[in-house]
């Protein structure tokens, strides 16, 4: 595969400027740049210096040219340039929105063997999480049938294997309900939301504040209720709301003063066993 001529300007823009960027909030891996010989002596980028030059393409805005180059180093290796095509399928950003075709390079990225502390971490891990989501719910016009006992594999080697809150999370809803052929059991359902909610994870802290609430526990359920509609997204602090407000209302207010304490305890020092 042959790089443009505007791609290769980037790339001699970017190599000069050395620019540095955050990278979705993912941190690019610490190695640096390297590059070897063809077999004419001269010299060749390897994949990861393509990946920086594609991700300097994608934030001045020539996606085109990103897609070019992450293509370039997924097909050489490189696993945060495939997880970056997987995300631009997905979201249809700078792509035409394909759902099978994220899964495919999330696929690929979850078939890698990368261990726990790996630098690629990261990625295989929000990889396992997504190949979940979409084997929950199966892709519409696609042979991705729903699958809840596949969804539960990729969840749980994402909870265990790497400790992504979000798959604990969703274990711990998963056990809640007794999906992806699990019994349901409570205790289980605690163990994983409590992991996924010392990390900070809104949803697992209100999930993990109701049950505590509702076995008796009200000032830490409520506690967490509220600690975690002060940090949830805009998406998630309808529901969590709804959950919150209708405990506030069943608590007595020496309760609900001791539970607002304890929520900012929370908030600044994190959430503890």
């Amino acid at each position: 595969m042959r790089l443009t001529p505007s791609l290769l300007a980037c790339a001699a823009i970017a190599l000069f400027a050395n620019a540095a960027y955050a990278f979705d909030d993912k941190v690019f891996d610490a190695a640096p740049p390297s590059t070897s010989q063809d077999a004419s002596g001269g010299k060749k980028s390897s994949p990861w210096d393509v990946f920086r030059l594609g991700f300097s393409a994608y934030k001045n805005g020539h996606k085109e040219e990103a897609v070019e180059a992450y293509r370039y180093a997924a097909e050489n290796g490189q696993i945060g340039a495939t997880w970056k095509l997987a995300r631009m399928y997905a979201e249809g950003d700078g792509v035409g929105e394909s759902d099978i075709e994220a899964f495919k390079f999330y696929s690929e990225i979850a078939d890698q063997d990368v261990e726990p502390g790996s630098p690629d971490e990261t990625y295989v891990s929000d990889a396992l999480v997504a190949l979940g989501d979409y084997m929950r719910r199966g892709i519409p016009g696609s042979k991705v049938q729903a699958d809840p006992i596949a969804a539960q594999e990729y969840y749980m080697r994402a909870a265990a294997n790497y400790r992504n809150p979000d798959a604990q999370f969703e274990m711990g809803k998963m056990f809640l309900s007794g999906e992806g052929g699990m019994k349901a059991s409570i205790r289980q359902a605690g163990r994983w939301l409590q992991l996924a909610a010392e990390k900070g994870h809104a949803g697992a802290q209100a999930t993990l504040g109701n049950l505590l609430f509702q076995s008796g526990k009200v000032v830490r359920g409520l506690a967490l209720m509220t600690a975690a509609l002060e940090r949830a997204d805009q998406t998630d602090k309808p529901w969590i709301r709804t959950m919150q407000e209708d405990a506030f209302a069943q608590a007595d207010e020496a309760d609900r003063r001791t539970a607002i304490a304890l929520a900012q305890d929370f908030i600044a020092n994190g959430v503890q066993q």
